[in-house]
């Protein structure tokens, strides 16, 4: 745990998802002699999931969000046990149109998104900071378990990973901007979940055991291709299933039901497992093959926010993650057109998803990250 807070700004807006880890954060601060004041984030009407843990948007698997009514009633409770104030900011029609309209739309166009990233930054932490600046709070926190230092050779806030490798979130956070690493704090980035299990029952808050969901917060059951089909009916069109020379080799009833890397729902008789390798949204076909064919060395990544770095203009070794659950992988960056960049893994990679984040570490430290375009075949040119 970090030091008093003597010397630091005296007001902190902590976001409360009403979750084991958000209801600590605003505890340990509330501890340190911050004035802290709790604020909801009501982003959708959620009923699917409620009783669990719904943590900031980037849980262990691909990030259980803050949510609905449920979630502003547990935050209500845990605030009201910490004597602190406690108030819900409607954001549904933001989320809506900024998250739920983007996922849908990268479906269709044949890729995977991850939406805890885009709602970190276009939904999530700029409404914190209104709310912080009035009510003249200098920093916002969330429970996020990462980092935040600044690098005064730099003259740049870096973005850490959390101590507790197997709950670090820095992944989802790389798209925040500096002046937003500038007012944040995360108060568990320096702690193990166990301790903040442990200091959840110390602090005698009534969410010390409530379970965690890995879910999507939106998705209700988490099925994904349920939620798009109500949402776009037409999307699921019968299509062709083609194998890596373009021979047809089976049907499909719509390729927003597969992601890359897929196996399972082929429907297709053949020797050996096939594999989702591609899907193509303009053709209405899906690429299979053998396993080993998903495995690939370059992509081109777009939309690239720096944070560590202001960005490069050579060759730069990385260890680079292209989803959630991936251990990152030693790559050389390039700089590419339009202010893209092309990762070359040191050895390739399975089932590299464009739509996907990619986000590149110097030890702890995020240097950058950016949403995976493309992926290139060695010969390919950028």
């Amino acid at each position: 745990m970090t030091e008093k807070a003597a010397s630091r700004p005296e007001a902190v807006v902590v976001a409360m998802s009403g979750g084991v880890d958000s209801s600590v954060a605003a505890a340990v601060l509330r501890e340190q002699g911050w004035k802290v004041s709790g604020v909801t984030l009501d982003l959708f009407s959620g009923r699917e999931g409620e009783g669990k843990e719904e943590e900031g948007c980037g849980g262990k698997a691909d990030g259980r969000s803050c949510g609905g009514g449920a979630a502003a009633r547990e935050a209500a409770r845990v605030a009201a046990d910490l004597g602190i104030p406690h108030a819900v900011v409607n954001l549904r029609r933001r989320f809506d149109r900024t998250v739920v309209a983007d996922f849908v739309a990268e479906y269709v166009r044949g890729r995977t998104p991850n939406p805890c990233v885009r709602c970190n930054r276009f939904v999530k932490f700029g409404p914190l900071l209104g709310r912080a600046k009035r009510l003249g709070a200098a920093k916002i926190a969330t429970g996020h378990y990462a980092r935040v230092d600044f690098d005064g050779k730099s003259g740049r806030w870096r973005l850490l990973k959390g101590v507790d490798t197997g709950k670090d979130q820095s992944y989802f956070l790389y798209a925040l901007p500096q002046e937003a690493l500038a007012r944040t704090i995360f108060p568990l980035g320096g702690m193990k979940k166990t301790e903040v299990r442990d200091l959840a029952a110390r602090f005698r808050l009534h969410v010390a055991r409530k379970s965690e969901s890995q879910e999507i917060c939106f998705i209700p059951g988490d099925d994904y291709a349920a939620f798009l089909r109500g949402r776009i009916p037409g999307a699921f069109r019968p299509g062709h299933i083609v194998d890596g020379k373009g021979k047809i080799i089976g049907c499909h009833q719509g390729f927003l039901n597969y992601t890359i890397g897929q196996r399972k729902g082929m429907g297709i008789a053949a020797p050996r497992p096939l594999y989702v390798l591609a899907l193509d949204a303009a053709a209405n076909t899906i690429v299979a093959g053998p396993d080993e064919a998903l495995l690939k060395s370059r992509f081109a990544v777009a939309g690239v926010n720096w944070v560590a770095i202001a960005g490069i203009d050579g060759p730069r070794a990385a260890d680079v993650k292209i989803r959630s659950r991936h251990e990152g992988e030693p790559a050389t960056l390039f700089p590419g057109p339009r202010k893209s960049v092309i990762v070359e893994f040191a050895r390739p990679q399975r089932a590299i998803t464009p739509g996907q984040a990619a986000v590149f570490y110097e030890g702890d430290a995020v240097l950058g990250g950016g949403t995976i375009s493309r992926v290139l075949n060695n010969s390919e040119p950028v």
